[in-house]
């Protein structure tokens, strides 16, 4: 079964657990909206192909219960981004975001829902390979909590001053460092040496970003694109411009390669990141820069 597979069927499974007799139907119904259909994955399906380039392709269940966890959180983290209180955001993934297709008050309760969800599928998993979910969990959390987690990220809006370096490494670096971290600790290798490459590759997707909410077309983005300067956010192609913000997603990429450690995979995740990394730019911009 191929990566894509893997994660949805993990991700299905994780939902069907919750959507029984006794559940809040809208409840359970707001989360998988918010699930499915997903965006790329890219945060799960580089879990998993750094599990793969570690050697743990063949011990699948701790893995994909690490990117479907990191999914989760993810998508848990794009519904309370949505809400009026922070984006005010009307369309997530080219449909209404979760408050405007339910209420305010189940996509609190549908993201508050997702990151539980997310520690149970790995706990769940953890049967086969208990001595791996201290290590998983512990790297998981703090890629979402304080100081320097996702939820930290979304602090550093709320702040009169803030350095792009750091809300870049908090908002999307953090989530991406442990997908490559888990992915190896899932694996059963050294994973602490993994990290750097997950902090270059979460860098360089919101670098990636900045330039998409000032070049993309939004029927290609799936949302509305400005969002940066109109809600006064830190914008990298605002920073540097948008041939500096180009210039330094090539740094950030070749970077992210550069630091792969010595791995029996290595050349197959470095053809992996490079075929995302194609993927980033807007067409236009990408043909352009090609």
């Amino acid at each position: 079964m191929d990566a894509v597979s893997r994660i949805e069927q993990t991700l299905s499974a994780a939902l069907a657990n919750g959507e029984v007799a006794g559940c809040p139907p809208r409840l359970a119904a707001a989360l998988r909206y918010a699930v499915f259909p997903g965006g790329a994955r890219i945060r799960p399906r580089l879990c998993l192909a750094v599990a793969t380039a570690c050697g743990g392709g063949n011990d699948t269940g701790i893995a994909d219960a690490a990117a479907a966890s990191i999914e989760l959180l993810h998508c848990a983290s794009l519904v309370h981004d949505d809400l009026p209180c922070f984006d005010d955001a009307a369309i997530r993934r080219g449909k209404p975001s979760v408050h405007r297709a339910y209420d305010e008050r189940l996509a609190v309760l549908a993201g508050d829902a997702l990151i539980v969800l997310a520690f149970e599928v790995l706990a769940r998993a953890a049967a086969n390979a208990p001595q791996r979910l201290g290590p998983l969990v512990m790297t998981i959390s703090k890629a979402v909590g304080m100081p320097s987690g996702i939820v930290a990220g979304q602090a550093w809006e709320c702040e009169p001053r803030v350095g792009l370096a750091d809300y870049h490494r908090a908002k999307t670096g953090a989530l991406f460092a442990a997908a490559t971290v888990a992915g190896a600790a899932a694996a059963g290798v050294d994973a602490e040496p993994w990290r750097e490459l997950g902090e270059r590759l979460g860098e360089a997707y919101q670098v990636a970003d900045d330039i998409r909410d000032v070049a993309a077309d939004p029927q290609e983005l799936g949302k509305p694109i400005g969002q940066d300067a109109i809600l006064g956010r830190p914008s990298a192609a605002r920073e540097l411009g948008l041939q500096g913000a180009i210039a330094r997603l090539k740094q950030l990429v070749n970077g992210a390669i550069a630091s792969i450690p010595a791995c029996p995979g290595a050349e197959e995740l470095k053809a992996h990141i490079v075929m995302e990394a194609q993927g980033l730019l807007p067409k236009e911009l990408a043909r352009r820069a090609a």
